[in-house]
């Protein structure tokens, strides 16, 4: 396994991070069923411990979850399987979205942060988090009352490092601001959708993070399986595979599916010059990236996991990725492509921003 520095905090975390969205059987919200998170998959009791197992066995030691997750079951099979080796794996996990009908059950406010994490601390087993995330933006309350919150559980020692996922770059930009006027704790961690079929992250996120020392994870790298080989051109989608029974919108959009196949079909070419799968390839593509400091990494079977683990016995070139970058390239929007373009006279080779 090799491992890499998260962000500024000098906290060295293995390249692949274990997920945990797929742990539990089909669990509803307890009053509130308007989605359960199983679109993504469920993995019964014995094959998590068989993965964990595995994840551990490999050097794994970054870990990743949320309390949304099948109802706090990710949370709780972390919690049962990584009891023995607590203090040497990071744990991360997220808070913002619902669970129960409870109308303040939602969001980053006050209220919500302090029971969330105290529901996650119970779950996990653990007296501290290592790395919370707020899961997502919350238009209704302001940054200066969420960080507060986060800053007060940082110094009871409940959380260790706060992080966000799925920001716009001027609401990360903003909060970050806001924590150094107001001397609060610093998010260290930007986690994001970022595949070879969905490269948005690239025009503003990638950039940010990089001058601000935030560290990136990127979520679905294999674009909810899409990205795994098992999807070609005019094939169908085989049933029973998660995007069988919905369009990849549904869980994770591909900027253009006509190109996608395009990609998979490049993809396809490398591994067997490799001698490796189409996943490998893709997983080592998000690995080569400025700014990405670990891939989220998700399992349903321990054959799975297992070749996702392979992808960490090899890299790509130079000249197989500029054959990736060259068939998933998309036109920047504006003004990325005014920056990329006319002004990209002051651009010095290396340089990540203009892109």
């Amino acid at each position: 396994m090799r491992y890499r520095y998260l962000g500024d905090t000098g906290l060295s975390v293995s390249e692949l991070c274990f997920g945990a969205m797929t742990f539990g059987g089909g669990a509803t919200f307890l009053g509130a069923a308007d989605r359960n998170w199983s679109e993504f998959g469920t993995v019964e009791d014995g094959n998590v411990t068989r993965m964990m197992d595995q994840a551990l066995d490999a050097g794994i030691n970054f870990f990743d979850t949320a309390d949304v997750y099948k109802n706090g079951m990710g949370e709780e099979f972390f919690g049962r399987t990584l009891g023995k080796v607590r203090d040497r794996v990071i744990i991360g996990t997220k808070g913002r979205w619902r669970i129960t009908d409870d109308p303040n059950d939602i969001g980053a406010t006050r209220h919500h942060l302090y029971a969330a994490v105290e529901n996650s601390l119970r779950r996990l087993n653990t007296d501290y988090i290592d790395l919370y995330h707020i899961h997502g933006f919350d238009p209704r309350t302001s940054l200066d009352e969420t960080l507060r919150v986060l800053d007060d559980l940082v110094r009871s020692g409940k959380i260790r490092y706060i992080g966000v996922s799925n920001f716009a770059g001027w609401q990360l930009m903003k909060a970050l601001s806001v924590s150094d006027r107001r001397n609060l704790s610093r998010f260290v961690c930007y986690q994001g959708y970022y595949n070879l079929a969905a490269r948005d992250l690239e025009h503003e996120i990638v950039p940010l993070a990089i001058d601000q020392k935030v560290g990136i994870t990127a979520w679905s790298p294999l674009a909810g399986g899409f990205l795994t080989g098992k999807y070609r051109r005019g094939e169908g989608r085989p049933e029973g595979s998660r995007l069988s029974q919905r369009t990849p919108a549904e869980s994770a959009p591909l900027t253009d599916e006509d190109q996608a196949y395009d990609i998979v079909d490049t993809m396809a070419q490398i591994a067997d010059e490799r001698g490796a799968t189409v996943a490998q390839v893709a997983l080592n593509w998000v690995l080569a990236k400025p700014g990405i400091t670990s891939a989220v990494v998700g399992a349903t079977k321990p054959h799975q996991l297992a070749d996702n683990l392979q992808a960490m016995e090899w890299t790509l070139g130079e000249d197989e990725l500029a054959r990736l970058d060259k068939v998933s390239e998309t036109q920047a929007p504006y003004p990325y492509w005014h920056i990329g373009t006319v002004g990209a006279d002051r651009k010095e080779p290396g340089d990540v921003y203009p892109a």
